[in-house]
C-alpha cells in the first residue's frame, strides 16, 4: 500500500473518531450558543475530511490496478461515512425531530461509526504490522549486507597478504637468478683460466720434451 495513502488514512480515522464524539456532544446539547460553536467545529471537521477523502482518491487512482481496486473499496466507506456525518449534521442543525427519533438515529450512526472505527483500527494494526515485518526485513538486509562487507574486506586483506608474499617471493627470485648469473660468470672465467694454463702447461711440456731431444741429440752425436 502506498505510505501516502495510508498517512492521508490515519489521519481521515483521527478526525472521523473526533467527529463521532463531537456529534454525540452536540446532541446532548440544547439550543444555543455552544451548540453553533460545536456544530461550526463539526462542519470545519467536514471539510478536512472530504479533503482528506479527495486527496486519497486522487492517490489511490494513480497506484496500480490491483492495489488501486482493494483502495477504492475503502473510499466507498469512508465516503459512506461522510454522508453518514453530514446526514447527522443536518438533524442536528434541523432539530425538527423528536428525541425518540433522534436517539435511535444516533444509536444507528454510534454503532456504524464504532464498526467502521473498529474496522479502521484493524486495518491501521495490520498496517502497522506490515510496515514493522517490512523493517525487519530492512535490518536484515542490512545485516547481511554489513556481514558481506566484512567478508569482503577479509577477502581483500587476505589477498593483500597474498600478494606481499608473491612479490617477497619474486624477489628472492630475482636475486636468486642474479647469484646464479654471477656464478655462471665465475665458473666460465675459471674454465678459460683452466683451459689457458692447460695450453700453457702443455706448451711447456713440448718445450720440455724438445729441449731433452736435443740434449741427447747432441751428446749422442758427439
Amino acid at each position: 500500500m502506498s505510505q501516502v495513502f495510508e498517512r492521508y488514512e490515519r489521519q481521515y480515522c483521527e478526525i472521523s473518531a473526533n467527529l463521532s464524539r463531537k456529534c454525540t456532544s452536540a446532541n446532548a446539547l440544547d439550543d444555543g450558543e455552544q451548540k453553533k460553536q460545536k456544530l461550526s467545529e463539526i462542519k470545519s471537521g467536514l471539510e478536512e475530511a472530504e479533503a482528506l477523502v479527495k486527496k486519497m482518491d486522487l492517490e489511490a487512482r494513480s497506484l496500480p490496478p490491483n492495489v488501486k481496486s482493494s483502495l477504492l473499496v475503502k473510499l466507498r466507506e469512508y465516503k459512506s461515512d461522510l454522508n453518514n456525518f453530514k446526514t447527522e449534521v443536518k438533524r442536528i442543525t434541523s432539530g425538527n425531530l423528536n428525541a425518540t427519533a433522534r436517539d435511535e438515529l444516533l444509536e444507528a450512526g454510534r454503532a456504524d461509526t464504532l464498526t467502521a472505527s473498529a474496522d479502521q483500527r484493524s486495518r491501521l494494526m495490520m498496517s502497522t504490522e506490515r510496515l514493522g515485518r517490512s523493517t525487519d526485513r530492512v535490518k536484515d538486509s542490512r545485516r547481511t549486507m554489513l556481514e558481506t562487507e566484512e567478508i569482503g574486506v577479509s577477502i581483500l586483506q587476505d589477498l593483500h597478504g597474498q600478494r606481499q608474499s608473491l612479490l617477497r617471493a619474486h624477489e628472492t627470485l630475482h636475486a636468486v637468478d642474479d647469484n646464479v648469473g654471477k656464478s655462471k660468470k665465475i665458473l666460465t672465467a675459471m674454465t678459460r683460466r683452466m683451459n689457458r694454463n692447460k695450453w700453457t702447461i702443455g706448451a711447456i711440456i713440448t718445450v720440455l720434451v724438445l729441449a731433452i731431444i736435443l740434449i741427447l741429440y747432441f751428446k749422442l752425436t758427439r
